[in-house]
């Protein structure tokens, strides 16, 4: 079914509905004449972004291009696909279990949906000759020091999660990365979303697949929803299969055996946990959502995943309120949901945590307005998610960070924390 055959968004403008056709068009929710044709026309775009992404990669590839090396352990975390493969929660996990044994961690992201610098200041630095703007710093670890709409949702979210753990956003993270080791004194860095970012010398890639939905209909954008070919998840160190069943997919798995022999593949799920009051703190348990009307307000890239948890939950009836992916709530637009939601008599609204960051602090829908937390679960593959980064990013190991570099292996021995 069709967002546009859904509740989707109550007061949708022109320009929303136009790509919420579209959405529906790149992920084949249509078949109407007027789909087709649009279709046609994203297949004909498609051709020249790949085009320029191949180009891209060749340069590379062939040192046209220089990754810059900065000197400290590097992990990617990232995908082949936009949106929906669940980056968020294993980026938090991954860098809360590098924190726990004693690295100095920073997540480093370009900061997608964030406030931008506004371009008279571009042009007076243009003009002037002044240095750019530092980086922004989400989070030093002990304070967050901006909300969602100047940071991201993401980066917002990870700084809210994770005491301890620096977060820093700018579209050009080797020089990000650059401002954390000098001023911070980091050690680790997490690119969030690197998988297609070249500039800076990586050391471990994790990739991460939706197994729900791998690669969509096997197009580029914008026909599709490939970033790059899947022939390019060669350049996987790891694979982490997301959204898991436990189910065996022969198909996906000989397509990650092709182009990548002898990877190794983890098997995680995302699995809800609790709810949690939007702007509070008062938590209730999975099942208290069993047999209850609920509306489902969301603004992610694959809203049928949240929605399919809540009716796996026990849910007697879900409503779908579905917005764009990123898409910043304004009051009206909440009131409007709020008011829909008591004309049907729901029990409650449920989003998920990456839109409740979205959600304005003084918003009173007037009926109970919760969001799901949902956490990381090893499937196959390793015992826990803290094994699997004990092993990955732990190898056993003496060489130093300067001989591994000039042997040419891809890891970088941590030293191991000491027992007390």
């Amino acid at each position: 079914m069709s967002v546009s055959e859904k509740k989707s968004n109550p007061i949708p403008s022109k320009l929303d509905q136009f790509a919420s056709f579209t959405v529906d068009v790149i992920y084949d929710r249509r078949d109407d004449a007027k789909a087709k044709i649009w279709a046609a026309i994203l297949k004909l775009l498609s051709f020249i972004f790949y085009g320029l992404s191949a180009i891209r990669f060749q340069l590379y590839k062939h040192r046209v291009l220089r990754a810059q090396h900065l000197g400290c352990q590097v992990i990617v975390v990232g995908n082949l696909t936009v949106g929906g493969t669940g980056k968020t929660p294993i980026v938090e996990k991954l860098a809360r279990s590098l924190n726990e044994r004693g690295r100095k961690v920073a997540i480093l992201s370009r900061g997608y949906k964030s406030r931008k610098e506004p371009l008279f200041k571009k042009w007076y630095r243009l003009i002037t000759h002044t240095e750019a703007s530092p980086p922004r710093v989400v989070s030093d670890g002990k304070e967050v020091y901006f909300d969602s709409e100047t940071a991201g949702d993401e980066p917002y979210m990870l700084a809210k999660n994770l005491p301890g753990v620096l977060v820093v956003t700018d579209k050009d993270r080797v020089k990000a990365g650059l401002y954390a080791i000098r001023k911070y004194g980091v050690d680790t860095l997490i690119l969030d979303d690197g998988f297609q970012y070249f500039q800076l010398k990586d050391h471990l890639q994790l990739l991460l697949i939706d197994k729900s939905n791998p690669f969509g209909n096997g197009n580029v954008l914008p026909r599709g929803i490939l970033r790059e070919p899947v022939r390019r998840l060669k350049r996987a160190s790891h694979v982490f299969y997301t959204k898991s069943d436990g189910n065996p997919n022969p198909e996906l798995e000989a397509i990650v055996e092709k182009h990548r022999p002898g990877t190794e593949a983890i098997e995680c799920n995302h699995t809800p946990k609790y709810f949690r009051k939007v702007n509070g703190k008062e938590e209730e348990a999975l099942d208290f959502i069993k047999g209850k009307r609920v509306g489902a307000l969301s603004g992610i890239a694959v809203p049928e995943s949240f929605e399919s948890f809540l009716d796996e939950l026990g849910a007697k009836s879900v409503d779908p309120y579905r917005f764009l992916d990123h898409h910043r709530f304004t009051t009206k637009e909440l009131r409007a949901v709020a008011k829909k939601a008591k004309e049907q008599n729901l029990d409650f609204l449920v989003t998920t945590e990456k839109d409740a960051v979205r959600i304005a602090k003084d918003f009173d829908p007037g009926i109970p307005f919760y969001y799901l937390r949902v956490e990381i679960e090893m499937l196959a593959g390793e015992e826990d998610f803290e094994s699997a980064v004990n092993r990955i990013c732990f190898p056993k190991s003496s060489l130093s960070f300067n001989e591994s570099a000039r042997s040419g292996l891809t890891r970088v021995p941590f030293p191991q924390k000491e027992k007390s």
